[in-house]
């Protein structure tokens, strides 16, 4: 399977230089670039993209808001969005999350590390640098009172599939849920589906912040 990945950012090289690195994977190829957050929205919708390679800082719509309208249209169900930025700040991290973006990495990030995040979400996983998971849990923790209803929809949960969350905002892919919890990879799969649907969550990233909103999970726990 081709995953069809667009590019968002708004400087020529940048794009130019991830274009290439994308072309030269065996799995992927370049289906759009865009210089804007508009034009990224209107890509992502006529292209078609697996994949939007998004850059936060974006002319006339930043890449979060962008991300969000393509998070939020249901014709778009499908695509997932990788942000790109040069600095991991917790606002940014959280922002991201929030408005629907399934991974989080810094611009500095080495070639194949990339190549990997998107291969990592096009299949439906979250993916956060270390630098950007430390600044999401300190933040949703720090406002974990704000946040009852995700804490109220986590208790609705069964005790299985609690387990399940928790081990997803742990890092753990499905075929390790399944070893840890001696499982069939696809069980540990239906069992990540349900809390997601349960939970009202886009993808994992969402399934992480929910964890530590509610107090499932805490920091170094």
């Amino acid at each position: 399977m081709i995953i069809r990945v667009l590019l968002a950012d708004d400087q020529a090289l940048v794009r130019g230089a991830f274009a290439l690195l994308v072309a030269s994977a065996t799995d992927m190829e370049v289906v759009g670039e865009a210089a804007t957050g508009q034009e990224a929205v209107a890509l992502a919708r006529s292209s078609r993209a697996d994949v939007v390679v998004m850059d936060i800082r974006m002319p006339d719509l930043d890449g979060i808001e962008a991300c969000r309208q393509i998070a939020g249209d249901d014709d778009l169900a499908g695509v997932r969005v990788l942000m790109l930025t040069t600095f991991e700040t917790d606002d940014n991290v959280v922002r991201a999350m929030r408005a629907g973006a399934s991974g989080f990495l810094v611009k500095d990030t080495r070639p194949e590390h990339l190549l990997d995040a998107i291969r990592t979400v096009a299949a439906g996983d979250a993916l956060l640098s270390p630098g950007a998971t430390r600044a999401l849990i300190a933040r949703v923790t720090s406002q974990r009172e704000q946040h009852l209803p995700a804490a109220g929809r986590v208790a609705a949960l069964t005790g299985r599939e609690r387990e399940v969350l928790t081990l997803v905002a742990s890092g753990l892919s499905n075929q390790e849920i399944a070893e840890q919890l001696v499982l069939s990879p696809l069980t540990a799969k239906t069992h990540v589906s349900r809390v997601m649907a349960k939970l009202e969550a886009r993808d994992r990233a969402q399934l992480v912040i929910a964890a530590y909103e509610s107090g499932l999970v805490h920091p170094g726990g």
